[in-house]
């Protein structure tokens, strides 16, 4: 069949690895891509965000498929869009309705969901600028540390920690006042800071039944030991040493059991990925958040463990047949390393050339902020590079990781020297 990816990041380049090797996949399509997906699928230039051009393009050129990477297309109702449109009627889109999108698109909305389904998460109250004076006192009756969330979309950095009270008004004030994350901070949820260490789940559910993929762990900040300004993710790790069996079988029973049953009663067409960030306070999982499709770098660590056929588990789950998955996992340890431009996530400088992209013994390039200027595939994100290695053990995997990354060379690289390092202590 044909299949449109829609996305551009490191996350996208995995799926597109993952669907080239489908026996059901005869054309695969990238939108836009990147320097990485241009190998193995054709790059086409469609904004993602304009429906009515992606349409035509599915119809012009016999897309049977459509899988929907990032959540912004998501949460603007793409699937919506799709399934209401009497001329797409033969197309399936993979990914959540518009109402399911919400889970990750309003923290309001999500953190709803989770009281009323009886999800542990933490406690929390939502505040706008007309009620900035409430939410002054809302801070004073929490404990340090404070956690001030945008409720709506912020590309992964909406949440802000402040150590005391003062800091935390003047970031509240920021946020809901002087507008930090535009209309994504128009309201903002005061939550209480749970002290553990984060871990994501992720579940492919068509809204009734769901299978449970690898865990991952993932680095947020720039700075090693886990120090400086937050990112969207500069390295990974698959599978998480302290995510027990029997953590993992709470994590099923108190979260991914009642997160499937409260779409299916609350009649929330959801048929994509749930993506859960889990705090382990004391070996008891909460919800931090939920996103509606695949982590990045998470996916970089989770699809190449994954045996199974991608596009067979896709159609299944569009089909409402998720539950006939018997998923095979490799017994392997996965680990990634992200090659950033220095800078990153403030300033920094695109164009840069890269060299020596081979791949070494058991490690795998999934390009993210590249694109190919001249035939050269130059830097064109914050985010550049993500170097997956595989292993039988953690260390082995890391070695692969960071051998590749030693290798692939630019002006102004930056990559973390401690990814996965607090795992191997444990």
């Amino acid at each position: 069949m044909n299949i449109l990816l829609l996305g551009s990041g490191g996350r996208e380049h995995a799926f597109a690895w993952k669907i080239s090797k489908s026996k059901l996949c005869k054309k695969l399509f990238v939108a836009p891509g990147n320097a990485g997906t241009q190998n193995i699928a054709e790059n086409i230039y469609l904004n993602i965000n304009d429906f009515n051009e992606i349409k035509d393009f599915v119809i012009k050129n016999n897309i049977e498929l459509v899988v929907v990477g990032p959540e912004e297309p998501l949460v603007r109702g793409i699937v919506d869009f799709f399934n209401n449109d009497s001329e797409l009627t033969n197309v399936k889109i993979f990914g959540p309705s518009k109402k399911g999108a919400q889970l990750e698109g309003s923290k309001n909305f999500s953190k709803d969901f989770m009281f009323r389904n009886k999800i542990p998460c933490g406690k929390s109250k939502t505040f706008n600028k007309e009620t900035i004076d409430e939410a002054f006192k809302f801070l004073e009756t929490m404990k340090a540390p404070y956690v001030l969330k945008a409720d709506g979309l912020a590309a992964g950095k909406g949440v802000i920690i402040s150590e005391n009270i003062e800091e935390a008004k003047k970031n509240l004030n920021n946020m809901l006042l002087n507008e930090q994350f535009g209309e994504a901070s128009k309201n903002v949820l005061i939550e209480e800071f749970l002290e553990g260490i984060e871990v994501s789940v992720f579940v492919i559910s068509d809204g009734k039944d769901y299978i449970v993929l690898p865990e991952a762990k993932d680095y947020k900040r720039i700075g090693e030991n886990d120090t400086g300004l937050n990112t969207g993710g500069m390295g990974a790790v698959s599978p998480v040493n302290f995510a027990t069996k029997q953590f993992l079988q709470l994590v099923e029973e108190s979260i991914i059991k009642p997160t499937v049953d409260g779409l299916n009663n609350e009649n929330i067409d959801f048929k994509g990925f749930i993506f859960a960030g889990l705090m382990n306070v004391q070996g008891k999982p909460y919800v931090i958040e939920y996103n509606v499709r695949m982590g990045d770098p998470e996916t970089q660590v989770v699809i190449p463990r994954i045996k199974n056929d991608f596009v067979d588990i896709i159609l299944k789950c569009i089909n409402n047949r998720i539950k006939e998955i018997e998923l095979e996992i490799e017994n392997k340890f996965a680990t990634t390393v992200i090659l950033a431009s220095n800078g990153y996530p403030e300033k920094y400088s695109k164009g840069d050339i890269i060299s020596n992209l081979e791949e070494k013994n058991e490690s795998i390039i999934f390009h993210a902020g590249t694109k190919l200027n001249d035939n050269k595939v130059v830097t064109n994100g914050g985010r550049v590079i993500a170097c997956t290695g595989l292993g039988n053990d953690l260390n082995s995997a890391l070695n692969n990781s960071y051998n590749l990354a030693k290798s692939i060379s630019w002006n102004n690289k930056y990559y973390r020297k401690d990814i996965g390092k607090d795992l191997l202590k444990k």
